[in-house]
This record gives structure tokens, sequence and C-alpha cells, in this order.
């Protein structure tokens, strides 16, 4: 399910603020982190919803999602040393504040370019809110308090995964007030009041040596991603006109000009938002690879996969969300045993997961073709339950595997990146998979019947997610063999 965030960060313990922690502190961050996840996941079972109230396209569908998965992404860096710097609860109250203004936004949006800039805005709350929960955790507590707290955040990070879908189908289905799709945002407002005023429950901690935000490379940075990402997006609709290539052109100038600054700025020794010395190791630099192309598969499968049952099959959003359930229920179950897999068989545990996976996704696009209209759920269960697992089995440990190999002291820095790199990973999971998607559903005879024809733009788009996913289990196999020079 895609629902891990790694810290961006790693903090020593502060044996002061340990004193303060309390059970509603606790709730408190954990509750920060469900309303993150649940607003990633919530939007699939709403979309054709939006589609139709919205007049919105495949375009503006992929950047209500892509969009809250790239600020968030690009930001939570950002976000970490800020919280550093400035207090860690002054910050998590800031992007709490902001999220529920955001969320505010997106339920009152009039058309699909406001929800699109809402949803932007959301990220980008999330993005300041989600890092003070593991650098709270960690001062909070103890070694084996952390050991708790974070498994108790991991859980929650999966149910939300769940909620979104399952609860998420209710709420839309429900059209409680009349509101339709919308009360999936305005639902936030409630909820975030209550862990607003519960705040004051949490200690406030900071560094006094902060690293410095590095606001040109952000800047940089996300120029170059947004000018990639749009023609990816807007391209197959508008019929790849010259701005299209042009915007690429400049995307490729703006990336390389971020990696000379952040070179240029780690020569100097300030503080870039990532070393690119870091790069030079071959480990770290395929691991992240890995994150990207397995990160780039979640989003845009559930998107897809959430058009074929409701615009193509024609289920309610309900009955999408509890056939969503499944893939949820697998990945928990393999997020709990992968952590002993893997210490006692070893990484290659991770490549078997993601072929898993690739299996899942695979038996999908057998069975979409052959589903009948209205279709039999529990035909796909048996699929969905082998990609959650699968997900899971190689998702979860990942980032220890990457992390493994750096020196400790770039631990930080390296885990933020990664982080980063799940996030835009699947930003662009979304723009890739959906270029296929709608190319397919044009060239389709308009004579075929509905459901055929998102079917076969389903299996056309998951060719490129079990592409990626074999090719990261291709280098973890080889990453669970190799061993760096010295070590």
């Amino acid at each position: 399910m895609a629902a891990d965030h790694p810290p961006c960060a790693t903090h020593a313990s502060s044996p002061d603020t340990r004193s303060q922690r309390s059970p509603l502190a606790l709730a408190t961050l954990l509750l920060g982190g469900f309303i993150t996840v649940f607003d990633l996941f919530v939007v699939n079972v709403a979309i054709p919803s939006m589609q139709t109230t919205l007049a919105a396209g495949f375009a503006e569908i992929g950047w209500v999602i892509a969009g809250y998965e790239l600020a968030f992404g690009i930001l939570l860096i950002a976000g970490g040393r800020l919280g550093d710097r400035y207090g860690r609860r002054r910050l998590f109250r800031l992007g709490l504040w902001g999220f529920v203004v955001a969320s505010c936004l997106c339920g009152l949006a009039p058309d699909a370019r406001s929800l699109i800039v809402a949803r932007f805005l959301q990220g980008m709350a999330a993005a300041m809110l989600f890092p003070q929960i593991y650098a709270l955790l960690r001062v909070m507590y103890d070694d084996a308090g952390r050991r708790r707290a974070f498994g108790l955040l991991g859980m929650t990070l999966g149910l939300a995964a769940i909620a979104g879908q399952v609860l998420g189908g209710l709420l839309v289905e429900g059209d409680l007030f009349g509101l339709g799709w919308r009360i999936i945002f305005l639902i936030n407002l409630p909820v975030g009041a209550a862990a607003l005023l519960a705040t004051r429950a949490l200690p406030e901690s900071s560094l006094p040596q902060a690293q410095r935000v590095d606001w040109r490379g952000i800047g940089l940075a996300s120029a170059g991603l947004l000018l990639l990402l749009l023609p990816l997006l807007e391209g197959p609709n508008a019929g790849w006109p010259r701005w299209t290539g042009l915007s690429m052109a400049l995307s490729l100038l703006m990336l390389l000009a971020f990696l000379r600054w952040e070179g240029r700025l780690a020569g100097r020794g300030d503080d870039p938002a990532i070393d690119t010395r870091l790069f030079r190791n071959l480990g770290f630099s395929l691991g992240s690879l890995v994150v990207l192309l397995i990160y780039s598969t979640a989003s845009s499968l559930f998107l897809c996969f959430a058009l074929l049952v409701q615009t193509g099959l024609g289920l309610t959003p309900f009955a999408a969300g509890t056939l969503f359930a499944p893939a949820s229920v697998g990945f928990i179950a393999a997020s709990m045993l992968a952590p002993n897999v893997v210490a006692r068989v070893g990484s290659m545990t991770m490549g078997v997961g993601a072929l898993l996976y690739a299996a899942g996704i695979g038996w999908l696009m057998a069975a979409a073709g052959s589903l009948s209209q209205p279709p039999a759920p529990f035909a796909l269960m048996p699929a969905l339950l082998l990609f959650g697992f699968g997900q899971g089995l190689s998702m979860t440990p990942l980032l220890n595997l990457v992390l493994g190999y750096v020196q400790e002291r770039h631990a930080g820095m390296a885990a933020g990146f990664i982080s980063t790199m799940q996030q835009v990973g699947g930003a662009f999971g979304v723009a890739i998979a959906g270029l296929f998607f709608v190319n397919t559903l044009q060239a389709a005879n308009s004579g075929i019947p509905l459901a055929e024809r998102y079917a076969d733009a389903f299996s056309h788009a998951m060719r490129y997610n079990v592409t990626a996913i074999l090719l990261a289990a291709l280098l973890i196999f080889w990453l669970a063999r190799y061993r760096p020079a010295g070590r």
C-alpha cells in the first residue's frame, strides 16, 4: 500500500523532553500521521465522482493525486530542517493548521483547477507536519519506548491506507449532507481541530545547530520536476504540441542546475538538501533507483484500478473501496513478517517480494479482461492479496537495505532523500502509467463495450508497473550480493 514513510533525519534523544511524554501526545502524533496517509489513499475511490461533478479529464485527476505526492516529497527535507531549527511542536501545529485549511479548500473547490491547487497546498502542509512525528517520537522515548511507538505508527499508517479506501468509499457513497466526494476532505476539519487542541500535550524540542534549508536547491528541483511532470500528464490529451518537448528540455536543464548547485554547497561546507557525493556510492545510487521504481507503481495502480472497477465495471464507491481491502490486509501482514524474514533469510527476500508483487499485478491484468458486468469481486481477491503481500514484503524493509550503504553520519540526509524518492516516484508513476491508460482509451473503438475498453486500458497501463517492478527486483537481487570496497 506504500503507506510507510521513513524519517527525514535522525536526532539524538533529549532526556528533558522524555519526561514530558504522555499517551495523549502519542495519540496526537499518530493522528497526524493517520490523516496525511488517509488523504493519500482516500482520493482513489472518489475519482469517478470527481470526474463527473468537475468535468475533469484524466490529466486533471492525475494532478489531484500527483500534486499532493510531489509537494509532499519535495518539501519533506525542508520540513524536517525547519522543525529542527524552529521547534518540532511549532512546525507540527503549523503543518496541521495548513492541512486543515487546505482540506477545506479541497472540499469547497468549484472546479478541477482549484482542487489541484488545494491538493498542492495540502501536500506542502503534510511535508511540514510529517517529519515532526518521527523527530518527536525519537526525543519523547528511550530505545524501548521508541520501538513500541514506531511499531504503533507503522500500524496506524497501514490502517490509514485501508480506511482511506473503505471508509472513503462509504463516505462518498453515503453522500452525507449532499456533499458527495467533498466530504472526504471536509471530514479533516473536525479531526484536525481535535488534533490541534491536543498538541498542547506535545513537548517542544529543537536542535541548536540545525541545518539550514536549501531553498534555492528546493526551487530548482521543484521547477525541474514540475516541468517534467507537466507534459507527461497534459501531453496525451493535448496531442503532444511543441511546448511539451520544450518543457522536458527545460526540466533537464533545471535538474542539472540543481545537481550542480548541491555539489557547490557540499564542496564549500554548507548545508545542501542532498550531498551529491553520496551518489558516488554505487549501492546507495542503485538503491535510490529501486525506491523510485517500486514506489512509482503504487499510486498509478490504484488510480487505474479505481477507474476500471467504478467507471468501467460500474461498482459503487463503497464496493470499490472494500475491493481494495484484501491488498491492504496482504500489505500489513507482509510488513509485520518482513523484518524477521529478512533477518533470517537475507535481503533476497525483498527481491522475491517484488516478484510476487509483479505476479499479483499480472494476475489482475489477466482477470480484468474476463470480468463480467456487474463484476464478481471475489474473483479478484487472490490477486489482490498476492500483490499486497508482495508489495509489503518488498517495500517495508527496503529503507534499511539502501541506508546500509551509507555512513551513519549521512543516514539522516540519505533517509530524507529516500523519503522524497518515495513520493516523487508515486507522482511520476501516475503520469507514466496514465500515458498508456489514456492512449489506449483514445484509440479504442467506441463500439466496444465500456468495460472491455477500461479493462484493456488497465492492462496496457500496468505493463509499465510490471516492467518497473521486475527491473527493481533484478537490482534488489544484485544489491543483496553487493559488498562495497572496504566493508
